[in-house]
């Protein structure tokens, strides 16, 4: 069995106490290094993270999914060894199977960064919402465009050690995905996506992105790239 020993997951938790747990049980199964940030979560997250394995970081107040990311990369970034880094969600929805093949394409040394896409294979397990939304900002945006992705909001990405000591979050709430791929475009690092697939339950669903929370990014991203 491969060794992944040099990868480390970073895993952003705010009110996931229902399936964190199992989410870092089933993902060490592959996985041994595993960070945690417990985004000021009001239910029992920090205690389920601390029955598993994993590493568990701490804000004292929700900060947001960017502050987690960021503080949760800075974290895997210190440790030994690390040479490969895993954005990963909490809820459930991304795939142990998905995230090795991204590190494994991204050993082969031609690339920095690897993205996840839901839209490079078949869509029709995304909901119909979710889907329009997520084209919607792809098509509007022009780092996307620039780089030619396919699902500028995917959480699963892979980085390299160049590309993740690089990466500077400093958007706080979902519009960080927005920056993150701002920074990409800017950076000269080399990118390519894979395709994955996203495990739609109806906790998952319950917790993504809204429409609502989906036109505020377009518009985050519009005020942003006017000002620049």
């Amino acid at each position: 069995m491969r060794d992944y020993s040099d990868v480390w997951l970073v895993i952003p938790v705010f009110n996931e106490d229902q399936v964190i747990a199992q989410v870092v049980t089933d993902a060490s199964l592959v996985f041994p290094n595993i960070v945690c940030v417990d985004d000021g979560s009001s239910d029992n997250s920090a205690r389920e993270i601390f029955g598993t394995v994993a590493h568990l970081v701490k804000h004292p107040v929700n900060l947001g999914q960017g502050a987690s990311l960021q503080t949760g990369m800075t974290y895997a970034l210190a440790q030994p060894g690390a040479r490969y880094f895993v954005t990963f969600d909490a809820d459930g929805q991304h795939r142990v199977e998905d995230a090795q093949a991204m590190i494994e394409r991204l050993r082969v040394g031609d690339v920095d960064v690897v993205l996840g896409s839901r839209f490079l294979e078949s869509t029709t397990e995304i909901p119909k919402i979710k889907r329009i939304v997520l084209r919607t900002v792809a098509a509007l945006s022009l780092t996307s465009r620039k780089l030619r992705l396919t699902d500028a909001h995917n959480g699963l990405r892979v980085f390299n050690r160049e590309a993740a000591a690089q990466l500077r979050i400093s958007m706080n709430g979902m519009a960080h995905a927005s920056e993150i791929v701002g920074f990409l475009a800017r950076s000269g690092l080399r990118i390519t996506e894979m395709p994955v697939s996203v495990i739609y339950t109806e906790y998952s669903k319950a917790k993504g992105q809204s429409l609502i929370n989906g036109v505020n990014i377009l518009f985050d991203m519009s005020v942003r790239q006017r000002g620049k």
